[in-house]
Formats: structure tokens, C-alpha cells, sequence
């Protein structure tokens, strides 16, 4: 399996379910059954976790490591302009503020899934974990 490292809170949100889309720089070169990991180091811009709710906030303790899975689709968003990124807001909860030009690329993810925290290193892009997890579970 592969996985994704997101920083907190991002990925507790992804997880939860209350964000769908992760927006990269890079085009997905991966799709299906993803893990989602948190990262080691958290976001500390306040925009994010301003937007985490009580029930979903010891989620956020969790850094490096396996935190959830789900299905990333083969179909991926590509943002051109500000109204195009504006428009699926709702969906990755990025300040508008942070498009870039002059492409950025949203990972729609479904079948979003909490896994009990599992302890592992990460990598910025998609990177292999080789360790056997419990990744059928289904919310």
C-alpha cells in the first residue's frame, strides 16, 4: 500500500471526513486505496485549525503516523484560476488566499476512514509502508 502525509490538522480533517480534497503542487501518480498519515511536524498557520470541531480535536494530537485510509480517486481537479479553486473551497478548506498560479491539483478522496494511530515514518509525496495494516475497515 501507499501512503500520504498530510500535517495536522489537515489530515485529521481528511480522515474525519470534513475535507475531501487535498490540494498539491504535483499532479496524483497514485490511485485507490490510500493511507492517510500525519505528519510529524503540524501546520501552525491558525486558518486550519480554526476549522477542526471539539470532537475532532484529539485527532490532531497524532503526528507520524498512520491515522486513516481512503479511496483516491483516478480523477484528480486541476485549479487554473481562483474561481475554479474558490469553487470546491468547501471541499479542501484552503484560504483562497493560498492559490498559486499557475496550476494546483486537488486529490479528491471517498470512503474516508479513522484507523487506530499507528507509529510511522513519512515522506512528502506518496511513499510505500510496508508494514501490514488494517486497511478494510469501513466507517
Amino acid at each position: 500500500m501507499f501512503a500520504l502525509s498530510l500535517k495536522q490538522p489537515w489530515a485529521a480533517l481528511l480522515v474525519h471526513g470534513l475535507k475531501t480534497i487535498e490540494v498539491r503542487r504535483w499532479r496524483p501518480t497514485r490511485h485507490g486505496r490510500i493511507l492517510i498519515h500525519a505528519a510529524q511536524v503540524p501546520d501552525e498557520r491558525p486558518e486550519g485549525w480554526a476549522r477542526v470541531p471539539a470532537e475532532v480535536l484529539p485527532a490532531t494530537k497524532l503526528l507520524g503516523g498512520i491515522i486513516g485510509v481512503g479511496d483516491l480517486s483516478h480523477r484528480y481537479v486541476t485549479y487554473r484560476n481562483l474561481t475554479d479553486f474558490a469553487a470546491d473551497q468547501a471541499r479542501h478548506l484552503n484560504e483562497l488566499a493560498w492559490f498559486e498560479t499557475p496550476v494546483l491539483y486537488g486529490f479528491e478522496f471517498a470512503n474516508l476512514t479513522v484507523l487506530p494511530f499507528r507509529r510511522y515514518p513519512g515522506w512528502m509525496r506518496f511513499f510505500p509502508v510496508e508494514d501490514e495494516l488494517p486497511v478494510r475497515t469501513r466507517r
